[in-house]
């Protein structure tokens, strides 16, 4: 707008040099012209005209200029500069009305409430402010309850029960306390097809290789049930879950070895692997790394494979849910220098391990 009146200020004076270079008939003539022009103009458009304000200036200082008698047939009359005037007056003295109620949620606030609500589906109103007023946010709990309710979510009581812990969240919490169990197989050079049989502490990622056979049977894995049992000795009390699949060598004489010892048994949904991710995971790592870069001859062979694989597994192979740390690994890393890092093959150099050379 600044813009436009100094433009408009600029064609004026422009204007009026060239009308000092005229005769006075000529200005005359050309008065008469401008206002017959207007008056066509004004019968067309039948709509009153609205000038921006750099044009209310422009006409206003103009028409200060002009005889009292030339002033009645302009746009510009007194009634419209006072108008003016007074609306000018309005614009300088307006205020913001005050603001009542409350005063207002920021987003970040409103975000972190419906991420406590979301994370923890048994938390209330109240539970919630208790939280942030510990986090140093104070919200009142009718605050909470509008947010919430903003967003669809449900009051504690009806998320907690449609939305329980998942099955992950589950085994994730109870990890330290879970034992999982399942089978693979491994083919050999004469394609006879070998059983695997597994134990995994999902807590510490610890696997044991229970037995291999070409002929798994019920009994079978009951045994190695027992013999699982046998040598974890005491630890075997800080279980309180066997996670397993529905496998028909699961028999009930299978569930009765670790109920025994008071180790509840956990059966995934029919044709549901991911239930027993972690064992999964172990077999598929296992393919991976061992079994199929590998020409397995026979059972035998097969035995001292996993055995050596097991063990670089537990001991010396990183592990992202620990960390990146092995599951028997010291938690206080030693830095040594690399001039007595040495390689040590395993597998016969199918994996490489480095250790200290002292």
């Amino acid at each position: 707008m600044a813009l436009r009146l100094l433009y408009l200020i600029l064609l004026r004076l422009l204007g009026l040099l060239l009308l000092l270079s005229c005769s006075e008939d000529a200005k005359d003539v050309e008065l008469l012209a401008l206002r017959h022009e207007v008056a066509v103009l004004r019968r067309q458009l039948g709509v009153r005209p609205r000038p921006t304000w750099p044009d209310r200036v422009m006409l206003a200082a103009l028409a200060r200029h002009l005889p009292g008698r030339l002033r009645r047939h302009r746009l510009v009359t007194p009634g419209t500069l006072l108008s003016w005037h007074r609306r000018l007056l309005r614009w300088k003295w307006k205020q913001k009305p005050a603001r009542t109620g409350r005063p207002p949620i920021s987003q970040e606030l409103t975000a972190l409430s419906l991420r406590l609500a979301r994370d923890n589906g048994t938390w209330g109103y109240t539970r919630i402010q208790g939280e942030l007023r510990r986090l140093g946010h104070r919200v009142g709990a009718s605050t909470i309850r509008r947010i919430l309710r903003s967003a669809g979510l449900d009051p504690a009581h009806r998320r907690s029960r449609s939305s329980g812990p998942t099955w992950r969240q589950f085994v994730r919490a109870q990890a330290d306390g879970v034992l999982a169990a399942d089978f693979f197989h491994v083919d050999t050079v004469t394609l006879k097809r070998l059983y695997v049989f597994f134990a995994m502490e999902v807590g510490t990622r610890t696997v044991h290789i229970l037995g291999v056979t070409a002929h798994p049977t019920a009994a079978w894995a009951t045994q190695l049930a027992r013999n699982l049992l046998a040598d974890l000795g005491q630890s075997a009390s800080g279980f309180r879950y066997l996670l397993r699949d529905r496998d028909s060598r699961y028999t009930p004489a299978f569930d009765a070895v670790f109920t025994a010892d008071g180790i509840e048994i956990l059966k995934s949904a029919p044709q549901a692997p991911t239930m027993n991710a972690h064992a999964e995971r172990f077999i598929r790592t296992a393919r991976a790394e061992c079994t199929d870069r590998l020409l397995i001859c026979n059972e035998q062979h097969l035995r001292r494979v996993l055995a050596e694989y097991v063990e670089h597994y537990n001991f010396a192979r990183p592990h992202r849910a620990l960390q990146l740390r092995a599951p028997a690994d010291d938690p206080d890393v030693i830095l040594f220098p690399a001039q007595r890092i040495q390689r040590h093959d395993v597998l016969g150099g199918l994996i490489h391990e480095y250790r200290n050379t002292a």
